[in-house]
């Protein structure tokens, strides 16, 4: 245990000595797309934020902007405009194609870059978090403190034949997780979705959805799910893992148990220090990478 403590330690310090690098040597392709606009965002998407932030806006009336799956609380919605994603996924071909080192995004997905390293969590991932998904999460899940989720993790993974094709069952380290599909041209590959805190393998009963362009999934990220295999093409998908410090600091989402912290940067998992005052901020301090 105290190796993999120790291992985990590492791979945060190598991330910050990427994110230099990059941020002193990379020369961005679409340097406007790293500064969040309205601009990006679909209007649809817009719509739903502004009722979501109305004084009588309540669960029943959002559901009547977004498509709902089932009981298991995934729910579809416009998130970009097509423009914006044919600019992003050129951007992320162009850092793929440069000689900056690369952090993948976690053990799982081998090709795909993180928004982190990359220069994207200040100024895009985190106001897009703050000012424009919180009040959706607030309303469609509540019990997963959607109304304070104040840390994520961002990143995008990439599909293809020839490189990572599919993705097996699991559960994400999050509270709640949006999963945009930016593109490019693909066929199946869709996402399934078995049950809440189930056991990963096997899931005997899922429901398949089908990725949907510009478009995005919101799941509570202890719903197991899986990618099937795409046939031809490329799949690109933003995914960003919410989290709220509230919830977890009670309750660690991987285990089960409440946490014992240990030193760590930048957001780590999203769990905080208890201060003095109880009350709740975002530290660096985490237990699991």
């Amino acid at each position: 245990i105290e190796a993999e403590v120790q291992r985990r330690k590492q791979l945060i310090h190598q991330s910050e000595e990427r994110k230099a690098i990059i941020s002193k040597c990379y020369k961005r392709k679409h340097p406007e797309l790293y500064i969040l606009q309205d601009s990006f965002l679909a209007p649809d998407f817009l719509e739903i934020v502004r009722y979501c932030t109305s004084p009588d806006a309540h669960l029943h009336g959002l559901l009547r902007y977004i498509k709902s799956f089932s009981d298991k609380r995934i729910y579809r919605l416009p998130v970009f405009t097509e423009e914006f994603c044919k600019a992003f996924v050129d951007e992320l071909e162009n850092f793929e194609q440069s000689d900056m080192p690369k952090g993948r995004p976690n053990t799982m997905n081998n090709y795909g870059v993180l928004l982190n390293e990359l220069g994207m969590d200040e100024t895009f991932i985190t106001p897009l978090r703050e000012k424009y998904l919180r009040p959706i999460t607030a309303l469609l899940y509540p019990d997963l403190g959607g109304a304070c989720l104040d840390s994520h993790k961002a990143f995008v993974v990439k599909y293809s034949l020839n490189e990572d094709l599919d993705l097996s069952s699991h559960y994400d380290n999050a509270e709640v997780t949006l999963n945009v599909s930016l593109g490019k041209d693909f066929t199946e590959g869709n996402l399934y979705f078995g049950d809440f805190s189930q056991d990963p393998t096997p899931v005997p009963k899922y429901i398949e959805i089908e990725h949907v362009g510009a478009q995005g999934l919101l799941h509570r990220g202890g719903q197991i799910h899986g990618a099937l295999p795409v046939a031809s093409g490329e799949r690109w998908n933003l995914i960003i893992w919410m989290r709220s410090s509230v919830v977890r600091n009670q309750l660690c989402p991987m285990c089960n148990k409440k946490p014992e912290l240990v030193e760590a940067e930048g957001f780590g998992d999203g769990f905080t220090e208890t201060l003095e005052d109880d009350a709740p901020e975002t530290v660096n301090l985490c237990s699991l990478w």
